[in-house]
């Protein structure tokens, strides 16, 4: 453990700013967060700078502080091994990418919609209601670029051993990782009533986080720049 000047400088500044960022959220409310959280790119308030400002947004203190704990927790470490821009370059395109594939799932998901409308396999009312429901989405939070980095340190340290709440014995990051995803791509897939996470910007994040690692490791490079 260590106290918070022992936190790497990046991990410490992206702290810092998801807090103030989160505090002005709590201030002004939706005149702030409407232009920064990520619409769809068909949407009237799609702006391409959502790509990255909505990961500094929360949904609320539950969803920063868990956010912000495995950021600490995860990247601390990799910012150690890498140095801070290679892991600020990293995270950054992790975001970015999460919302890019989020965007995406968004757009096949309405061009179903669109083929079922069509052939007249679902009603009118039930096409607006699903078309409202992916136009209007609005993603916000650090989730996908965590999930990078949650997959960066599981290909550093896959057999680092860690406790889960409730499991008394300690698991291979690895296999917390691998689950974590699956738990995502299940929910993506098959989501619950009421279900408000961006599912595939978690799968996006971690997808874009393992190809980035890979390739980097075959190459033996040591930067992103």
């Amino acid at each position: 453990m260590r106290g918070f000047q022992g936190i790497p400088p990046v991990i410490k500044n992206l702290v810092i700013a998801n807090v103030l960022f989160f505090l002005a959220e709590m201030t002004f409310g939706n005149p702030f967060t409407g232009p920064l959280a990520l619409h769809y790119y068909d949407h009237p308030d799609f702006h391409f700078w959502q790509l990255a400002s909505y990961m500094f947004l929360h949904a609320g203190w539950q969803h920063i502080l868990f956010n912000m704990f495995a950021l600490w927790m995860f990247g601390s470490t990799v910012e150690d091994v890498w140095g801070g821009k290679r892991f600020l370059i990293f995270y950054l395109i992790c975001g970015v990418g999460a919302a890019l594939f989020q965007m995406g799932v968004m757009a096949i998901e309405w061009n179903v919609l669109l083929s079922k409308i069509n052939a007249g396999s679902i009603s009118q009312e039930e096409f607006e209601a699903r078309a409202r429901m992916v136009v209007n989405m609005t993603v916000v939070g650090a989730s996908g670029a965590i999930n990078g980095v949650m997959v960066a340190f599981a290909y550093l340290f896959p057999n680092a051993p860690m406790f889960i709440f409730f499991i008394p014995v300690p698991i291979k990051a690895k296999y917390i990782v691998i689950g974590y995803f699956l738990i995502d791509l299940f929910g993506g897939i098959n989501p619950a009533s009421g279900d408000n996470v961006a599912h595939f910007a978690h799968v996006g994040g971690a997808i874009i986080g393992l190809i980035l690692v890979i390739t980097m490791n075959k190459t033996n490079r040591r930067t992103f720049y």
